[in-house]
């Protein structure tokens, strides 16, 4: 079996032996070295982790295979809190004209469906583009990386948790969506160190999203506090901050946006 080819199923199921074999193979591949090996729990299960050091940088090892992605919002019931909290928004005027919150989240959100996804090491800390959204491809290509595909970014944030958020449907709507609250910062169960402040705006191969974060503009906006943190939804891909982004408007201002370097595995 190729590294390429792990499963997060099969990643699952192996001992700690096995999965600090593979963990070295794939150091060894791209040139780097195991700096983590550990496991947490997961789904009602184990999940190893894995982070490697390549030229400065570390990766996280991201299983993949076949995986369910997006958001059912009919499947899905707010809080009392959150509703109440949407209705306020919409009663000033925010919301996308969306009366109801889960139309908006449909609107806001990828779709379910299932994806076939190579295993990768993706950058646990996103960057900030050194170049123009069209000129990043060939500034990480230079060397040996690439920007994530937008369901890669998707699987690698909710690690199969299928939940509004990383780390479940609820998020803290007394607590800011950005700067140091505390949950947000935690690595995911990849390891990563992602959908963390809104504030943020991370950038795929795909350029009808934008993930991550958006910019702010909910927070700054005064929006609400859901539609502040609606924007860390693992399956948002804020498509109207992606037009701002790869529009005219944000042309002049990449150095705003980060996106998060993948090596590929074979």
């Amino acid at each position: 079996m190729s590294l390429a080819d792990l499963t997060l199923d099969r990643w699952r199921s192996l001992d700690p032996a096995a999965a600090g074999r593979l963990a070295h193979e794939a150091a060894a591949q791209v040139g780097g070295r195991v700096v983590l090996l550990d496991a947490v729990g997961h789904l009602g299960g184990t999940l190893h982790r894995v982070r490697i050091e390549r030229e400065g940088r570390e990766f996280a090892l991201v299983p993949g295979g076949t995986v369910r992605l997006g958001f059912d919002p009919d499947a899905w019931e707010p809080t009392p809190a959150q509703a109440a909290d949407y209705a306020a928004s919409v009663e000033e005027g925010y919301g996308y004209g969306h009366e109801d919150l889960k139309a908006y989240l449909a609107d806001v959100l990828s779709p379910p469906r299932t994806a076939t996804l190579a295993s990768v090491l993706m950058a646990v800390e996103d960057e900030a583009l050194t170049e123009p959204a069209a000129d990043m491809p060939a500034a990480l290509a230079a060397h040996g990386l690439r920007i994530p595909g937008a369901d890669e970014w998707e699987h690698a944030c909710g690690a199969g948790a299928g939940t509004l958020f990383r780390w479940g449907n609820e998020c803290p709507l007394d607590e800011p969506s950005y700067g140091n609250g505390r949950g947000r910062h935690e690595p995911n169960a990849f390891g990563l160190h992602i959908a963390y402040d809104s504030y943020g705006a991370e950038l795929s191969a795909d350029p009808t999203a934008v993930h991550g974060g958006d910019g702010g503009e909910a927070v700054c906006g005064g929006y609400g506090d859901l539609l502040a943190w609606l924007p860390l939804a693992t399956a948002n891909r804020n498509p109207s901050m992606a037009d701002f982004v790869y529009g005219p408007d944000g042309e002049g201002m990449y150095e705003a946006f980060s996106t998060r370097p993948v090596l590929s595995l074979h």
